[in-house]
């Protein structure tokens, strides 16, 4: 999935797709995914440009000028109601005229058509959707994973997953969208940048051995061989082959402290990094449809058993939870829908329970986790093409207590 959608998707809680249901007398299913259309198409269209220098700057400008930060997320009960101030709904209408253009209209007429809504329902809720890509671009400026440089590059990584989102008909009104391997020519180039890990990593193993020698202490060694080792193997499956290009879409590596003092290392379009915006937002509700996807959890074939390269994102995940005493959550396995439908059901259950179990034994108290699996259940993309099985194939989680 999209990470730029998925976290979109995470903003339309009930309570807003309910007000504008109401106010555009619309079902609630036709208005979640009129949003979600024109978020995607929003964000298409940005792609569409990533590579004009220009364009992008203007863009920047409007993300980071007044009332184009992450405050206007605390705006969008009253844009759902009909309420909000002019001063926001004149930023959402200029940055929607910036990015669309003339196209603006036929984007909409698509989006009508594709969701079962009134012509007039979906320019409202492409309207809607726009403060919402706005804040949440705002908002990622704010915690410092987006800057004017890395724009161009976070939408040209998301294109690929763009285009599956995108309602009938509104493809061929934008311009031309990276393809998958431009997208991975970025992620490879990211990735690259991180080959210097393994040897360091060894060093540091080396050096580990040399300070235990020094000080003859039998506990030291262990515990530093025990990390080294870990990290390295979890550094290795990083670049591997398989791995390389999905990770390093998911944008730089950066440094975001943790209110008891512990300072994580992670992507700046990563789960840890939505869990974080989530956790720490007051304006976003818990509820019980806001799920966030892993994004760095490798599984042996067929089994439940996590791979070594899992453990950094795990550990991540425990060290959230250790800063935030107060928050539980659920953990959710899921599959897609080749083979027997009960052996699905099963190892998505025991993929959520290794990882509830594996978050237990960093540290994080079991009564603060539960997990389930749903199997075939829930498909958050169509099984009938193999990147949609891929997509379904998930472990997520919703926070019930923060």
């Amino acid at each position: 999935m999209s990470i730029l959608i998925d976290s979109l998707i995470s903003m339309a809680t009930p309570q807003i797709v309910g007000a504008l249901s109401s106010r555009l007398g619309e079902s609630e299913s036709a208005v979640q995914k009129g949003l979600q259309g024109g978020s995607a198409s929003i964000l298409g269209a940005l792609a569409s440009k990533a590579g004009d220098g220009d364009f992008l700057k203007t863009i920047f400008g409007l993300i980071t000028g007044s009332g184009g930060g992450s405050n206007l997320l605390s705006s969008l009960g009253s844009l759902a109601s009909g309420s909000a101030s002019s001063s926001v709904t004149d930023l959402g209408s200029k940055f929607l005229s910036q990015v669309l253009g003339t196209q603006q209209s036929g984007i909409a007429s698509a989006i009508g058509a594709s969701s079962g809504l009134k012509s007039s329902s979906a320019s409202s809720l492409l309207s809607m959707a726009a403060p919402m890509v706005l804040g949440l671009l705002g908002q990622k400026v704010s915690d410092g994973s987006l800057s004017a440089s890395s724009l161009g590059s976070m939408l040209r990584a998301e294109a690929p997953s763009l285009k599956s989102f995108l309602p009938a008909g509104v493809s061929g009104l934008l311009g031309s969208m990276p393809s998958a391997s431009g997208a991975a020519a970025v992620a490879d180039e990211a990735a690259s940048g991180m080959k210097w890990l393994v040897p360091a990593l060894l060093g540091l193993a080396l050096l580990g051995g040399l300070f235990w020698f020094l000080n003859q202490s039998k506990d030291t060694v262990k515990e530093v061989a025990k990390t080294a080792e870990t990290t390295a193997v979890t550094a290795t499956n990083t670049v591997g082959d398989e791995a390389k290009s999905m990770w390093a879409a998911l944008g730089e590596f950066f440094k975001r402290k943790l209110p008891n003092g512990i300072e994580l290392n992670i992507p700046k379009m990563g789960v840890e990094n939505k869990l974080l915006d989530f956790i720490e937002n007051a304006a976003m509700p818990v509820d019980k449809t806001t799920w966030f996807d892993f994004d760095r959890l490798l599984f042996d074939t067929g089994k439940a058993t996590l791979q070594p390269a899992s453990q950094a994102q795990l550990e991540d995940i425990a060290n959230i939870f250790k800063a935030y005493p107060n928050v539980k959550a659920k953990v959710g396995g899921y599959t897609d829908n080749v083979g027997d439908k009960a052996m699905n059901q099963k190892l998505s259950e025991e993929r959520a329970k290794n990882v509830a179990a594996e978050l237990v034994k960093l540290g994080v108290g079991a009564t603060r986790l539960s997990a389930e699996g749903y199997g075939e259940e829930h498909p958050v993309a169509d099984n009938a093409t193999e990147e949609g099985k891929q997509k379904n194939r998930r472990i997520s989680m919703r926070i019930t207590e923060k």
